[in-house]
């Protein structure tokens, strides 16, 4: 960066330092007015566009300049956002069969495995059931043993084929009831180890466990000891938090700076400090119609479960251009008639107002897709008071 910081220079007078120098009769120092016609013609503007300034005036306008950069420029955007639970680890655990809350093992906050039981039901549907199954399974217990005392028979010609044919049709009935009543009672989650039991004991218990379906914690529970459920409740909300989904809305001008896959901080309040890492894992199809905005999701590990479901958050999201982008200070551009412009020094005292075509502005820098080159010194502070000498310049020829 440089600086002007001009003084006027101080007038030397001549004097006789002893020695007088006699010429023709006359004096050799004399005093002469000083040559304005220079000054005039170095104040005035030789072609559109260019302003000379005089030491004068130069000496009223503090200006410094930059020289125009080349390289890649830092993009940042914000966007605001709210935590979520990652849905891919979250089950909302509800019950098949209408029963009665015998007992709940668990509370919220608690940690479970998968597995675990939540809540002990007693249904009378599901007791209904399990007779049916044991029902199912006497009766194909009796049309085996028929069919089996028809073949012997009909292998000592006792019966005819068509009773053999008549029992072995009823075996092969009984067998399929047995299987619509397991199905029946698989489909109402009783485990495999219970119809084992069934098998094994011939006992009607009519309890249903509820389980949690992963590892995780419980986040919500809406049961109490006693109370008659229905299939239609969410009883727990079961979620695995040691990664959460941060949600968030990205206007349609930014939309180009998100990527799938990319990596992003997010920055919550509780935490003001602390900077969370996480990848682009989800970038929206559509835009919403009403704010004009895109759906952005972004995984993010937490694995100390710091971060809670419901918090508010900030994406941050930073990208960087190609390595030959041209910036200069966004304090360098003034609006001209040709539009943006920028006085550039083509000597000292000399400046040049080129218009210029910009590009997306990034903090306090802009991009500049024409009208300048690298390195070139453009006038950053004082730029508008050379915007006011050459409008000035312009109204005011000189004679």
């Amino acid at each position: 960066m440089v600086s002007y910081n001009l003084r006027l220079l101080s007038k030397v007078c001549c004097r006789s330092l002893g020695v007088c120098l006699i010429l023709a009769g006359g004096a050799a120092c004399e005093n002469r007015p000083a040559d304005t016609t220079t000054v005039k013609q170095d104040s005035a503007v030789t072609q559109p566009g260019m302003l000379r300034l005089t030491t004068e005036e130069l000496s009223r306008i503090q200006l410094e300049l930059v020289p125009v950069a080349q390289g890649q420029i830092l993009s940042h955007r914000e966007f605001p956002a709210t935590i979520q639970a990652n849905q891919n680890e979250l089950a909302e655990v509800t019950t098949l069969i209408r029963g009665r809350v015998v007992k709940v093992h668990v509370d919220v906050g608690q940690d479970v495995k998968k597995g675990a039981v939540l809540a002990l039901l007693h249904s009378v549907d599901l007791g209904v059931a399990e007779g049916d199954y044991l029902k199912a399974g006497a009766r194909l217990h009796e049309a085996e043993l028929a069919h089996a005392r028809a073949k012997e028979l009909y292998d000592n010609k006792a019966v005819s084929l068509a009773e053999l044919q008549r029992r072995e049709a009823a075996m092969k009935t009984a067998r399929a009831e047995l299987r619509e009543a397991k199905n029946r009672l698989q489909l109402l989650g009783v485990p495999p180890e219970e119809i084992e039991r069934l098998d094994r004991e011939l006992t009607i218990k009519a309890d249903m466990s509820l389980r949690a379906p992963f590892d995780g914690r419980v986040i919500t529970r809406n049961l109490t000891r006693g109370e008659v459920v229905e299939t239609e409740q969410k009883l727990f909300t079961v979620a695995n938090l040691t990664d959460v989904w941060v949600i968030g809305n990205v206007p349609e001008k930014d939309v180009r700076f998100i990527h799938k896959d990319q990596r992003v901080h997010v920055v919550v309040a509780a935490y003001p400090h602390a900077i969370f890492s996480g990848t682009i894992t989800y970038v929206g199809d559509v835009l919403d119609p009403a704010t004009r905005t895109m759906s952005l999701r972004v995984t993010v590990p937490n694995p100390e479960r710091l971060l809670k479901p419901e918090m508010f958050a900030i994406i941050s999201v930073f990208s960087t251009s190609n390595p030959d982008v041209l910036s200069v200070p966004i304090a360098a551009v003034q609006e001209g008639p040709a539009g943006k412009t920028v006085f550039v020094q083509r000597e000292i005292g000399v400046f040049e107002a080129r218009p210029v075509k910009l590009g997306d502005e990034e903090g306090d820098v802009v991009q500049v897709l024409e009208g300048l080159k690298a390195g070139e010194q453009v006038v950053t502070k004082g730029s508008f008071a050379l915007k006011s000498e050459l409008e000035r310049h312009k109204i005011e020829p000189t004679t």
